[in-house]
């Protein structure tokens, strides 16, 4: 019987110029050697170009059909040359662009990137030149980890051959450890459940203090635990909200804990920080992200882990982790925020933020010791 294959698609320029050869002709190479490709006798892959697509119906337009093509793949594969494509209007974004975006934000986990090198520029196009500044900007955001800069075909072929048996690999030990928790009304996650507010919020504290302290070079103080950030000792402090957020009598048991951040400045010592780290039982939103903080003026972020949000004045930073169920649904959302820390760059960010809330509740802890003078 035959397999169903794993949809590969390709995403890049067709007609630009890559070792003395259009892309296309790449792009076919590439085709012809992935669908080639076995196992154990059965086919593995199926690639998707738009060059061999079949013409669509009139529902949709031709961006419409890339992004369904997106959707549909399981490993999105950029040949990136820093040209955004073609758009339907001057001030949007290519085609190229559009379609890395939709798989990032949809599933970061299945894009590969292979960089080809950054074309010149436009031309006298100045739409197309912006364009292009755009993506290039876009990629740069992401700081995607794509090796070396490929310069010959041969090279292309190879690294993306690489590109994809890492996706493979990476997302078949994803499946694992997701197939792994299970159900949520059977073994660890239902003991979970049949305990108490208190007892499920001190489960759910141990296992993300443990999980941050196994962090290289942390050093854990009961729920404090002290980690390296982009170069700087950042404390992070961990709570739990036993059930769903909507629930006051759980979520109540958390509070506003940076109110206390002063509290801390004896533990804090020459750390920056605290950053705290709430474990949520179940989901959340940004709206209740919000409501925590207590107003909306905020940068508030949605990401694989849960929700991340910093007060860009008093630099309060707190994280949502999210389906903290079990000992294995709570590690793992606690890897994947240190996995998107690293990925998008804002380790950077929470470590200066981190700092300059250090410095603002050693004020406040000197203004309070003056008070009760």
């Amino acid at each position: 019987m035959a397999m169903p294959r794993l949809r590969v698609m390709i995403s890049s320029r067709c007609n630009d110029r890559f070792d003395g050869a259009k892309l296309s002709i790449l792009r076919g190479r590439l085709t012809e050697e992935l669908e080639a490709a076995e196992l154990f006798g059965n086919a593995l892959f199926e690639v998707w170009t738009n060059e061999k697509a079949p013409p669509a119906d009139g529902a949709g337009d031709s961006t419409d059909v890339c992004h369904k093509a997106v959707d549909d793949a399981d490993i999105l594969l950029v040949l990136y040359n820093g040209n955004a494509g073609w758009a339907s209007s001057a001030p949007g974004i290519g085609i190229c662009h559009s379609e890395m975006m939709r798989g990032m934000n949809s599933a970061a986990g299945k894009v590969r990137l292979i960089s080809l090198g950054t074309i010149a520029d436009g031309g006298r196009d100045v739409d197309q030149t912006a364009r292009n500044k755009r993506f290039q900007d876009y990629v740069a955001t992401y700081n995607l980890f794509r090796g070396g800069m490929v310069t010959t075909a041969d090279d292309a072929v190879a690294r993306a051959k690489e590109a994809v048996f890492d996706a493979v690999h990476s997302l078949a030990r994803l499946g694992v450890r997701e197939s792994r928790k299970g159900k949520f009304h059977t073994g660890e996650a239902l003991a979970w459940s049949s305990l108490n507010f208190a007892d499920r919020q001190l489960r759910i504290v141990e296992t993300l203090s443990s999980a941050f302290a196994e962090r290289p070079k942390a050093v854990q103080d009961g729920k404090h635990v002290t980690i390296p950030v982009a170069g700087k000792s950042v404390m992070f402090v961990i709570h739990g909200v036993p059930a769903a957020l909507t629930v006051a009598a759980a979520r109540e048991m958390v509070g506003r804990p940076f109110l206390q951040d002063h509290q801390l400045v004896s533990t804090l010592g020459r750390a920056a920080g605290p950053v705290h780290v709430i474990g949520c039982q179940k989901s959340a939103t940004e709206t209740q992200a919000a409501a925590l903080l207590g107003f909306p003026d905020a940068t508030i972020i949605s990401a694989p882990f849960g929700i991340y949000v910093v007060d860009p004045v008093q630099k309060v930073q707190f994280l949502f982790l999210q389906s903290c169920r079990d000992q294995t649904t709570t590690r793992f959302s606690a890897q994947r925020f240190f996995e998107w820390l690293a990925q998008s760059g804002e380790d950077v960010t929470l470590a200066s933020n981190a700092t300059s809330r250090a410095r603002i509740i050693r004020v406040l802890a000197e203004e309070a010791r003056g008070n009760s003078i």
